[in-house]
C-alpha cells in the first residue's frame, strides 16, 4: 500500500502515492493541521472544540467525534471495520497522529534542518535544497487567521528564512556564488530585518567579482535597518565591509587541498590500522562535542562504539565508550534512546572486562553509565565507585569526570542545590590546578545554576562573566547558551541564543520560561509548545481557564517529574495547579516534595525561575490544613 503523506506547508492536503485524498470539508483540514502542529502529541477534545469554534455549540463534543471518524476513514480507507486506527489515534482524552517524520512535510523539513549541520557542504546543500522545495506557499495557508495557526506560522516563516540562509551558506562553501544571488535577492526583500541574508548576499557579490555592488548593498542594508526599521545593525555587516575594502584573502573560497594541519593529520591517520583509526576518532569526538558539533559527535560516537565492539576486545571497547569525557551541564537527555544505548554498551563491556583490566578504564565506564542515565535511573552507586577509584589513583581529570557524573545523580529529592554547588567548587579547584579548561567551565556552570537556586544572583552573575571569558578563550561557544539564558531570566538581558545544539534547549524551554515569568508577574499565562515539559504545565493552564475538574483529573494521572534541574519547577507548577483545582491529595504530595527546598528558589536550572519556594509551601500547608479542619468539623 502507498504510504500516507500529509502536507501543511501551503494548502493542507494529504495523499497516498500519486492519489490525493478528498479532504473536502474545511473542518477535516483544520483538525489535520492542528494535529500536525502538535507533532504527535495528544490534542484534547476540549482543545479541538476551543480551536474550532469561538462559541462552541451544545453538541460540539459529538461533532468533533464525527469529524474524527470521517477523517479516519479518509486517511485509512482500507482499514477493516472494527479494527483500531493506525494513523489518527485516540489517546488520553484526545487525539494524536501516529506517523513517521518523513510522512509529514513540516516534520520532514524540521528533521532535515537538524541533520544538515553535521554534513559536508555538498550533502548539506542537497538536504537544504530539498527542504526548501517542501514549501508550496505559507504554512497552514487556509487557516492563517486562526489562533492555533498564527504563532506556528510565524515560527515556520522564520524556519524557512533560516533554511534559505543555510542553503546560501552551503552554496558559498561549494563555490557557487551565482546560485546564491538568485536565491537571496528575493529573500532580503521579504526579510529586510535579517542581517544574515544581507551579509551572505554581499559575500556572494564579492565572490562574483562585484566588489562595488557588494559595498553598495552593505550601505543599503545599514540604511534599511537603521532608518526604515529602526534597528541597530550588528557588527557583522561593518566587519564584512572592512574586510572587502582591504581585500581580505580569507573572504575568497580556497578549497582545502590537504595543506592544512588538520587535513594532513587526518590523511595520515587514514593510513594507520583500523584500531588506531578508531581510537583516533574516539579521541576527536569530545573536542567536537565541546566545540559545538554536539549532534555530529553523538552520531559518530555511536558508530565508533559499534565498531569497537566488533573487534571483540573489551578493553578497546571500554576505552572508546569511556573516553568520551564530556561534562554534561543539562540534566535531561535530549535523546533517551541514544543514552540508553550508550548505557547498555557500557554495561555489556563491564561484564566482560578481564580481571586485570585497568581500574581507570573501569571508572570511566561507571562514570559514563551515571552520566548517560541522568534523569532516568539511580546510578549513584556506580558513580561513587568511579569517584573512589579516581581519588585512589590521584587522577584529577578522571575525578572531574566522575564528579560531573555525580552531579547528574544529585536529584533524588528537591533542595540539593547546596550539594551541587559543592561539587562545582571542587571541579573548579581541580581544573584550575591541572589546567583543564573544559572542566573549569563545567564546574562554573554547575555553580552558577546552584547559586540561582540558593538565591545568590550576584555570585551567579560573577560566575557567568567568568564562563563567558573562558568560552571565548577556549572556543567553547555552547557555554554561552547557559549564560545567555541566565542573564535573560535574572538580569533582564537580551533574548538568549537558540541553543539548538544543546540538549534540553531545543523544544519547550522558551515557552516554559515565558510561563514562569507570567506566574511571577501575575499576568495571564501564555500557552505554547512546552515540548517535554507539557505534562507538568497543562494542569495549571487548565485550572487558569476555569476547567478545574479537567485540571484535577490531569493531576491524578500525572507522571512523576524527572529528577533533573527542573524538579523544583515541576513540583511548583503541580502545587499551584493542585491549590487552584482543589486537588488536596496532590497538594500534600507537592508539599512533601518541595519541603526539602524550603530555603531555596525554584530556579536551579539558571534558565527558568518561579521564585522562592517557601511562600508556596505556606499556601500548600494552609490549603491542606483547612481541608483537614473542615473534615474534622
Amino acid at each position: 500500500m502507498n504510504k500516507l503523506r500529509i502536507r501543511v506547508l501551503g494548502p493542507i492536503c494529504a495523499g497516498r502515492g500519486d492519489t490525493p485524498l478528498r479532504l473536502s470539508k474545511a473542518r477535516h483540514r483544520e483538525i489535520l493541521g492542528i494535529l500536525v502542529a502538535a507533532r504527535g502529541r495528544t490534542v484534547s477534545t476540549q482543545r479541538l472544540i476551543d480551536e474550532l469554534w469561538e462559541d462552541a455549540p451544545a453538541g460540539a463534543v459529538g461533532a468533533v467525534r464525527t469529524f474524527i471518524g470521517e477523517l479516519r476513514r479518509l486517511l485509512e480507507p482500507d482499514r477493516p471495520p472494527r479494527t483500531p486506527p493506525a494513523v489518527l489515534l485516540t489517546s488520553g482524552g484526545g487525539y494524536a497522529l501516529s506517523l513517521a517524520a518523513d510522512d509529514v512535510d513540516l516534520w520532514r523539513v524540521e528533521q532535515a534542518l537538524q541533520g544538515a549541520a553535521g554534513l559536508n557542504p555538498d550533502a548539506r546543500e542537497r538536504e537544504l535544497a530539498a527542504a526548501l522545495k517542501e514549501w508550496r506557499g505559507t504554512a497552514f495557508e487556509e487557516f492563517g487567521t486562526r489562533p492555533w495557526a498564527s504563532g506556528e506560522r510565524t515560527r515556520l516563516a522564520g524556519l524557512r528564512a533560516v533554511t534559505v540562509e543555510q542553503l546560501a551558506s552551503a552554496r558559498l562553501d561549494l563555490g557557487r556564488p551565482q546560485d546564491v544571488l538568485a536565491l537571496l535577492d528575493a529573500h532580503v526583500a521579504e526579510h529586510p530585518w535579517r542581517e544574515e541574508g544581507w551579509r551572505l548576499l554581499a559575500l556572494a557579490l564579492y565572490r562574483s567579482a562585484r566588489q562595488a555592488d557588494a559595498l553598495a548593498l552593505l550601505t543599503r542594508a545599514r540604511s534599511t535597518l537603521r532608518h526604515d526599521l529602526g534597528l541597530d545593525p550588528g557588527n557583522q555587516l561593518a566587519e564584512l565591509e572592512q574586510r572587502i575594502l582591504r581585500h581580505d584573502p580569507a573572504l575568497d573560497l580556497v578549497p582545502d587541498d590537504g595543506g592544512s594541519l588538520l587535513a594532513r593529520t587526518v590523511t595520515a591517520a587514514g593510513r594507520t590500522g583500523q584500531r588506531a583509526q578508531l581510537e583516533s576518532v574516539a579521541s576527536l569526538l569530545p573536542v567536537l562535542a565541546v566545540s559545538g558539533s554536539v549532534r555530529l559527535a553523538a552520531e559518530q560516537r555511536m558508530a565508533a562504539i559499534a565498531a569497537a565492539e566488533q573487534f571483540g576486545d573489551p578493553e578497546l571497547a571500554a576505552r572508546v565508550i569511556g573516553g568520551f569525557e564530556v561534562p554534561g551541564s543539562w540534566t535531561r537527555s535530549d535523546d533517551p534512546a541514544f543514552s540508553a544505548a550508550i548505557v547498555d554498551a557500557a554495561l555489556r563491556t563491564l561484564k566482560v572486562l578481564p580481571a586485570g583490566a585497568s581500574a581507570r578504564v573501569r571508572a570511566r565506564l561507571l562514570a559514563t553509565i551515571a552520566m548517560e542515565s541522568r534523569g532516568t535511573a539511580d546510578r549513584l552507586a556506580e558513580v561513587l565507585e568511579a569517584e573512589r577509584i579516581a581519588r585512589d589513583l590521584h587522577d584529577p581529570s578522571l575525578l572531574c569526570f566522575a564528579l560531573s557524573a555525580r552531579y547528574q545523580q544529585t536529584f533524588p529529592t528537591a533542595g540539593l542545590a547546596g550539594a551541587r554547588e559543592a561539587i562545582g567548587v571542587e571541579i573548579i579547584a581541580l581544573a584550575l590546578d591541572t589546567e583543564l579548561p573544559t572542566f573549569e567551565l563545567q564546574g562554573r556552570l554547575i555553580r552558577m545554576q546552584a547559586l540561582c537556586a540558593l538565591d545568590d544572583i550576584p555570585a551567579a552573575s560573577r560566575e557567568a562573566d567568568r564562563i563567558d571569558e573562558l568560552a571565548a578563550r577556549f572556543d567553547r561557544a555552547l557555554a554561552t547558551v547557559f549564560t545567555g539564558w541566565f542573564r535573560w531570566t535574572f538580569l533582564q538581558g537580551p533574548p538568549p541564543p537558540a541553543g539548538d545544539e544543546m540538549p534540553g534547549f531545543r523544544t519547550g524551554l522558551t515557552a516554559l520560561a515565558g510561563l514562569a515569568s507570567a506566574i511571577r508577574n501575575g499576568t495571564v499565562l501564555p500557552d505554547g509548545d512546552f515540548g517535554p515539559y507539557e505534562p507538568w504545565v497543562r494542569p495549571l493552564l487548565l485550572a487558569r481557564t476555569g476547567r478545574l475538574a479537567d485540571a484535577s483529573a490531569a493531576l491524578d494521572t500525572l507522571p512523576q517529574p524527572p529528577r533533573d534541574l527542573l524538579l523544583e519547577v515541576s513540583w511548583f507548577l503541580i502545587g499551584l495547579a493542585a491549590i487552584e483545582s482543589g486537588n488536596r491529595q496532590m497538594a500534600r504530595r507537592a508539599h512533601a516534595a518541595l519541603l526539602p527546598a524550603a530555603g531555596e528558589r525554584a530556579a536551579g536550572s539558571g534558565a527558568v525561575d518561579l521564585g522562592a519556594v517557601r511562600p508556596l509551601l505556606d499556601d500548600l500547608a494552609g490549603f491542606c490544613e483547612g481541608w483537614i479542619s473542615s473534615r474534622s468539623d
